[in-house]
């Protein structure tokens, strides 16, 4: 049975005897009864003077302290007592990993963040094999899920802290003293946020696909004359990281998948993003396995597949090499897209070209406009090259003015099958990459790109997994999957003959 099995059997069975080295034994109202004293006296004292708004204000600060200090004392008493009594009476033997422990001969004091504070308590060790080496376990500490001596609730707190928009470490160490009364450094801060990083992105995407599924269901039951959409959109985004010592700014990688309903509303977005890296291969390779997962785990039918982008070199490269060839996980039939150029960077160029042909002024920003709504028409980038052409031979253009007319114009021209939108808003698809452009916004420029920061790839890509889950919607779902997949420890009770075998672990 495992450590944790062996516990419960022991507290059942022993009447929750106090441990060695340990305070004076008393029971959990012992433990209570202060801080309750201390409660009922605030009660009274608000019950029998003058009532003002800074009495009242005042009242609920001490009460919330008070009741901070009551969850230590129940917090500190419980962890105390999970291991029964004296060292004697826990097993003599544990087996993790496939490595044997022996019983130290005493318990050991350790202090313990809870998001009560620190508390004090005393656990059992057990000592590794000489052939193992001098390693030390200390089973209840794992079965609690403890993580540089912190409570898994704390960790998930510090961890969401550091995920927040506008967080930093400092701010995010004087929320720590100011609500838990915990003091802790920038590298322990630094260790127990990559631990729950590394931790939950492996649950990220299963996580993510449900959400997903659930958004394409209550889209498939939405009411609407279009078929539900799931999009696809990637953007990059500059980031300064510090590589030996010196600063370097390169495109970073932020990726979507959104669902859209029936009238074209969007229900829900997940979020990837990467720090930079030649080519961007990590983005690709998680964006599309998040993609194929979910029209594999999808039975309904299809969606109508978007990839909408602003047609960079890595958003088309990425369509081209990967989406383009994508196949049905499930049925092998190669899928339909519609690459969708956002807009709004289609008008930019519009622009582009009525100040190349007119000149910044009302010329301009007539045209401009008029070619705006003449592009959402039938035809309409056709229409709007036609008119382009004509006025740029009827009148000569400076060098200057000419090429940037003509980078304009080619950018419409060679995008020009991608640039339908009024065949896209009658499927009810997107035509605009508003959702992934935000994406930049919300997942970088609010938490990684605050004044004074500086960040090394590493440490960027710790807060970056962690931000995409909690923007996802997902935070709740993958640290409480992350907590159920901890391994256990295998017990060798002393009741056991030498040469028994274990008990198998749970």
């Amino acid at each position: 049975m495992s450590y944790s099995m062996y516990l419960c059997l022991t507290l059942a069975t022993s009447g929750l005897p106090s441990h060695e080295d340990a305070e004076p034994n008393c029971d959990l109202n012992d433990a209570t009864g202060p801080g309750m004293d201390r409660i009922r006296t605030l009660v009274e004292k608000l019950r029998n003077g003058v009532l003002s708004p800074l009495v009242v204000a005042q009242f609920e600060k001490e009460l919330k302290q008070e009741l901070g200090e009551l969850g230590r004392a129940v917090s500190a008493w419980t962890y105390n007592h999970l291991e029964g009594g004296a060292a004697r009476s826990l097993p003599d033997r544990v087996h993790f990993e496939g490595s044997p422990y022996r019983r130290l001969s005493k318990k050991t004091r350790q202090e313990v963040s809870t998001l009560f504070g620190k508390v004090q308590w005393y656990r059992q060790g057990y000592r590794a094999a000489a052939s193992v080496g001098d390693r030390v376990l200390f089973p209840l500490c794992r079965e609690l899920g403890l993580v540089q001596g912190a409570t898994p609730a704390l960790v998930e707190c510090v961890a969401r802290y550091q995920a927040e928009s506008g967080a930093t470490q400092k701010q995010t160490l004087a929320r720590l003293r100011r609500e838990h009364g915990i003091s802790w450094g920038v590298k322990k801060l630094r260790q127990v946020t990559e631990f729950v990083a590394a931790a939950m992105d492996g649950h990220r995407q299963a996580a993510q696909v449900d959400r997903v599924l659930e958004w394409l269901r209550q889209a498939e039951a939405s009411r609407g004359q279009h078929r539900p959409v799931l999009g696809v959109g990637r953007d990059g985004i500059t980031l300064g990281l510090q590589i030996k010592g010196y600063n370097i700014y390169e495109v970073a990688s932020a990726g979507t998948l959104t669902v859209y309903d029936r009238r074209g509303r969007r229900l829900g977005t997940v979020y990837l993003a990467y720090t930079p890296e030649p080519g961007q291969a990590t983005m690709s390779l998680h964006l599309t396995g998040l993609l194929t997962e979910v029209l594999r785990r999808w039975s309904g039918r299809l969606p109508r597949l978007a990839y909408v982008t602003d047609a960079g070199d890595n958003e088309t490269s990425y369509y081209r090499k990967e989406l383009r060839r994508l196949r049905h996980p499930r049925t092998g039939e190669r899928l339909q897209w519609f690459w969708v150029v956002d807009y709004y960077h289609a008008s930019e160029r519009l622009w582009t070209m009525a100040d190349a042909l007119f000149g910044a002024g009302p010329k301009a920003r007539s045209w401009a406009r008029k070619m705006q709504r003449l592009l959402l028409k039938p035809a309409g980038v056709s229409r709007v090259l036609h008119s382009a052409g004509a006025l740029r031979s009827r009148g000569k253009l400076t060098a200057t003015r000419l090429a940037q007319f003509r980078r304009a114009y080619n950018y419409l021209h060679s995008r020009r099958r991608h640039l339908r939108y009024d065949e896209y808003r009658r499927l009810g698809l997107p035509i605009g990459s508003g959702v992934t452009e935000a994406a930049c916004k919300t997942v970088y420029t609010q938490r990684l790109k605050l004044s004074g920061m500086r960040w090394k790839q590493a440490g960027a890509q710790t807060i970056l997994t962690l931000r995409v889950i909690l923007l996802s919607g997902v935070w709740d779902t993958v640290y409480a999957q992350t907590l159920a997949t901890s391994s256990e420890v295998e017990v060798r009770t002393s009741s056991l003959s030498k040469g028994s075998a274990p008990v198998s672990a749970a």
